[in-house]
């Protein structure tokens, strides 16, 4: 009945046609010769595509197992860079939306998939080569150019996104889970404390930044990494370009309205009992994970992230005192909070405002805002930035305002007092968003025994 799929003209009519379609959604119409190859390996067959087997006699197993993992690899890399790829939550900070140990379908085609920075690289691995710790995984013989082919619809406001750590360029190999800049920031911090306790005059920030860099650049293995190969992040997306960002006492605004509540969203609350203990069994009745309670040296205080309604319940225990969420006060400067300088005296729960930047449009450029966007202008738009006699110079001219040519996203976890996002680093560029993930379709919980290991009601959970 069919018979007719066999047709060699068939099989080469449908391919053909399915290039043709890719190409088209590329938009790069070089890739035309290929269907010249399609034609030979379809109905001429006058080159041996596959040479490693042999067209004359029978293939050894072996051979035929090379040949269908090949295959394997080579459409499976097709479907990663085109529409979906799996991604494992490696951290609790999208917790309780999303759960470490859930792993994500996650579509590439929402957004659109982007053209490969670095084309040559090893199957499945990132950045760096399997069984090793600082061994790339791909080549930079070519290196492309950003692009994003169309996709189904643009980022909306609260939409969980995946995408490529932006501080994720410079890697110091000893220390991957934390980025090159915080650790610059820690060891400028150290050296100024180092010379205050030293009784030492404090120079300016400029010449611990150096000093702290040059030490870094001294003490570790240092690797530089393109867009594509920077380390996958997943948060929430609380601002567009354009928008307008606020957080006033952990409240999240966006143009002058609060964020919609997310329910599954904690913060981390002091929780003060009557003396007794929490009952262990209780507190997981409620769904809060034993290990998320840290007794502090006050016996009757407990710290632990919690959501909305996680506090509730714990209020109506008849042991419990008080649950108060702990907040830090407006002015309240913290260095490893963007953008890094006491002219804006921001912290995790009192930020901003902040304007996203949007491509295409111009802001005034000046020394009291230089530091919201230098990497933007240098890292990220790839400018050379310098300050001379009190006046900021863009590739080598004099500037007074600068023009963005991408757009920028505003990124948070969900679990908003244990996440490093972009209160901590700042804006995420487009060509770093990498997809949108759809549903969970396994999740395991490592602290569980072997038979329970599996949350078996989060499977195919739709991601929200």
């Amino acid at each position: 009945m069919f018979e007719f799929r066999k047709n060699k003209y068939f099989r080469f009519s449908v391919v053909a046609v399915c290039y043709l379609l890719w190409i088209i959604w590329v938009g790069n119409f070089w890739l035309l010769p290929g269907l010249a190859v399609i034609y030979d390996m379809y109905l001429t067959k006058k080159v041996n595509w596959s040479f490693w087997k042999s067209r004359t006699r029978k293939n050894s197993v072996l051979i035929e197992w090379l040949d269908a993992l090949i295959f394997a690899v080579l459409a499976v890399t097709f479907i990663n860079i085109f529409f979906f790829q799996n991604y494992k939550i490696p951290t609790g900070s999208m917790e309780k939306s999303l759960l470490k140990g859930d792993h994500l379908f996650v579509s590439k085609v929402t957004y659109g998939p982007r053209i490969p920075n670095t084309p040559l690289h090893f199957p499945f691995a990132q950045h760096t080569m399997p069984l090793t710790v600082k061994t790339k995984s791909y080549l930079e013989w070519i290196r492309w150019p950003y692009k994003r082919i169309g996709g189904l619809r643009q980022i909306k406001r609260n939409d969980v996104v995946v995408f490529n750590f932006p501080e994720g360029d410079t890697v110091v190999i000893q220390n991957q889970a934390q980025g090159y800049l915080s650790i610059v920031r820690q060891y400028v911090e150290q050296f100024i404390q180092n010379d205050i306790n030293r009784g030492d005059s404090v120079m300016p920030r400029s010449y611990y930044y150096k000093k702290a860099r040059d030490f870094v650049w001294n003490q570790y293995d240092i690797v530089i990494r393109p867009v594509d190969r920077r380390d996958n992040y997943i948060k929430r997306c609380v601002a567009l370009p354009g928008d307008t960002l606020e957080i006033i006492n952990t409240q999240v605004y966006i143009n002058g309205k609060p964020q919609p509540v997310i329910p599954e969203m904690q913060f981390r609350y002091s929780v003060r009992t009557n003396g007794a203990r929490l009952n262990p069994r209780v507190v997981e009745k409620i769904g809060i994970p034993e290990e998320d309670f840290l007794q502090t040296y006050t016996p009757d205080v407990y710290l632990c992230p919690l959501t909305n309604k996680n506090a509730d319940d714990l209020r109506k225990l008849p042991n419990v005192v008080a649950v108060e969420k702990m907040i830090k006060p407006v002015g309240e400067y913290e260095s490893y909070i963007f953008p890094h300088t006491l002219r804006y005296r921001w912290n995790e729960d009192n930020f901003g405002p902040l304007v996203m930047p949007a491509k295409g449009v111009t802001i005034a450029l000046s020394l009291d805002n230089l530091a919201i966007y230098e990497r933007i202008i240098t890292t990220y738009e790839a400018n050379t930035l310098n300050i001379r006699d009190g006046k900021i110079f863009i590739n080598g001219k004099e500037a007074h305002s600068y023009t963005f040519k991408m757009n920028y996203y505003f990124m948070m976890g969900d679990n908003r007092h244990d996440s490093a996002d972009s209160r901590f680093w700042g804006f995420v560029p487009e060509d770093h968003i990498v997809g949108s993930p759809v549903f969970i379709w396994l999740s395991v919980n490592k602290a569980k025994g072997f038979l329970n290991k599996i949350r078996w009601k989060r499977l195919f959970m739709i991601i929200r």
